[in-house]
């Protein structure tokens, strides 16, 4: 570009002085210098007019041609558009790929802008859900109207999937996943789930069963055992074995029920309308209940508003709240403090039950809520847990729109907290 300036400069003073030169022969100075800069306007005006023709007619067709500076800037606007082709050339080849690649997966994907509404969809989504060419640009939740879903995309909370029934086909199931970026836009994933529901529903069934089938069975063994530990002609040598017996036969009943309350959970339709239930009173039954099991070994505490109330399921939530107690004594050794804390702000209801045991490390606490999982084998085992209590705890919040967190130190304790939205307040 500065060769072509110099250029055009040398050509100005060039044109000047010939303009001067002939003025000075034919006696009009200022009317030749006029004129010779008319007649350098008109080309330069020349110039602009290619330069506009071959923009906006023959982009494609080399530059005119031209001298100095304009040579350099058709020279330059040309560079630019060959690499501007070569970048629109390599975005399309992304982009493609791209639409290959989504349309191979078997998931939906959807595009949806700031405002919730579709902007592009690949062949799964079409299958999924119906859509035409005409319903671009309309709001998702017209297609999904189920309104769990609506509140999904209001919270704005994205960390966990939302599985919910397909519309038109409560058969089937569709788990959701969001993902934000951009100014606010989301990318949504739709998975067809419904194998994997049927595959837990027939699970779900068949623990259920199995459990309500053995409960009989182990009560008639628990009566029998319990007749002949208690009979006075028993012999001595049979004393041992019937003790054991009748301990393990304890402790598959107390999983039959374990099992059978989690499945009640897991199955049994929510209630449209919950009870209000005093707070207090409830944990302070459970305390009760507690000390008595602990036989005063264990120090309780209970720190609960009188005029704290909440609206929920009594049973389920007693079974939570008595769950996170009867584990604190179990796992905790004697003479140490547990303390149960229930607290309003405003985000809502926290209870808490806090104890002095051992603490456990933290790469088992993401899994603690899981059936039968166990950080210790040994030490659930002689505590004649079932490794369910945590799992029964997690669903039954859930029924209440609430959710468990855990936090624990190695030597120092652990604190397991039940947060309940403010909506469950009465």
């Amino acid at each position: 570009m500065l060769r072509g300036f110099n250029a055009e400069l040398k050509r100005v003073a060039l044109f000047t002085l010939l303009c001067l030169v002939f003025g000075l022969i034919n006696g009009y100075v200022m009317a030749t210098c006029l004129v010779g800069g008319g007649l350098y306007m008109f080309w330069m005006l020349w110039q602009i007019r290619q330069l506009d023709i071959w923009l906006n007619q023959r982009r494609k067709s080399p530059p005119p041609e031209a001298s100095g500076i304009w040579s350099d800037i058709f020279e330059s606007i040309y560079r630019l558009q060959k690499r501007q082709e070569r970048e629109s050339e390599r975005v399309r080849q992304v982009l493609n790929r791209v639409q290959e690649t989504t349309g191979a997966l078997p998931d939906g994907v959807l595009l949806l802008d700031s405002r919730g509404n579709i902007d592009w969809w690949n062949p799964a989504a079409e299958r999924m859900f119906g859509f035409e060419q005409s319903d671009q640009g309309q709001p998702l939740v017209n297609y999904v109207r189920n309104p769990k879903f609506v509140a999904y995309l209001e919270q704005q909370d994205f960390q966990q999937p939302l599985d919910i029934p397909a519309s038109g086909n409560k058969d089937n199931r569709l788990q959701f996943q969001v993902t934000r970026f951009g100014h606010n836009e989301k990318l949504v994933v739709a998975r067809d789930i419904t194998f994997m529901h049927r595959l837990s529903q027939m699970r779900k069934d068949f623990v259920a069963n199995v459990s309500h089938e053995l409960r009989t069975p182990l009560t008639v063994l628990k009566g029998y055992l319990e007749t002949f530990a208690d009979a006075e002609q028993l012999p001595v040598q049979w004393r041992g074995p019937l003790s054991q017996m009748q301990q393990q036969c304890t402790r598959m009943h107390l999983l039959v029920n374990d099992l059978i309350s989690l499945s009640v959970l897991e199955t049994e339709v929510i209630p449209d309308r919950h009870q209000v239930l005093s707070l207090q009173p409830l944990l302070q039954h459970l305390v009760d209940e507690a000390n008595s099991l602990s036989a005063g070994s264990h120090s309780l505490s209970l720190n609960c508003d009188s005029n704290i109330a909440l609206r929920g399921v009594e049973k389920e939530l007693q079974s939570a709240f008595g769950n996170l107690i009867n584990n604190a004594i179990k796992y905790t050794p004697p003479n140490t403090q547990i303390t149960i804390t229930a607290r309003v702000d405003q985000s809502g209801l926290t209870v808490t039950v806090a104890d002095q045991g051992p603490g456990i490390e933290a790469r088992h606490l993401p899994r603690l809520t899981e059936r039968f999982y166990r950080v210790d084998d040994s030490r659930n085992s002689a505590t004649g847990g079932t490794g369910l209590g945590l799992a029964i705890v997690k669903h039954a919040l859930s029924r209440h729109d609430a959710r468990l967190e855990i936090a624990s130190q190695v030597g120092k304790g652990s604190q397991f907290s039940c947060r309940f939205p403010k909506q469950r307040l009465a």
